[in-house]
C-alpha cells in the first residue's frame, strides 16, 4: 500500500481514471483494442487464407495490366514462354550429350 504523496495515509494512490463510468469506458476501450489485436493476429497466422488474397491480387493485378495494353501483355507473355521453351530445349540437349559421353 502506498501512501500519498503530501504523506497522509489512507487509500492508495491509483493512477488512471477514478470514477466508474470511466473506469467502465476504459476497460471497453481496452476490450475493444485486444479484440482488434486478436483479429489481427488471427489473420497473419491464417496462411492459407493469405495465400489466397496474394494470389487474387496476383489476378486483378494481371488483368488490369492486360486491359490497359492488351497487344504488349501478350508479347510478354509470349516472350516468357519462348523463354521457358528455350530453357527445357537447352536442357534436353545438355541430356543428350551427356548421355552420349557416358555410352563412350
Amino acid at each position: 500500500m502506498s501512501t500519498r504523496p503530501d504523506g497522509a495515509s489512507g487509500a492508495p494512490d491509483v493512477d488512471g481514471p477514478t470514477d466508474v463510468d470511466a473506469i467502465k469506458a476504459d476497460i471497453d476501450a481496452t476490450r475493444e483494442q485486444l479484440g482488434r489485436t486478436v483479429d489481427e493476429l488471427s489473420h497473419r497466422l491464417d496462411v492459407p487464407a493469405r495465400t489466397k488474397e496474394s494470389a487474387l491480387r496476383a489476378k486483378d493485378t494481371a488483368v488490369e495490366t492486360y486491359r490497359e495494353s492488351p497487344p504488349l501483355t501478350i508479347a510478354g507473355l509470349l516472350a516468357v514462354a519462348g523463354v521457358i521453351a528455350g530453357i527445357v530445349v537447352l536442357r534436353k540437349k545438355r541430356a543428350e550429350r551427356a548421355t552420349r559421353r557416358r555410352k563412350r
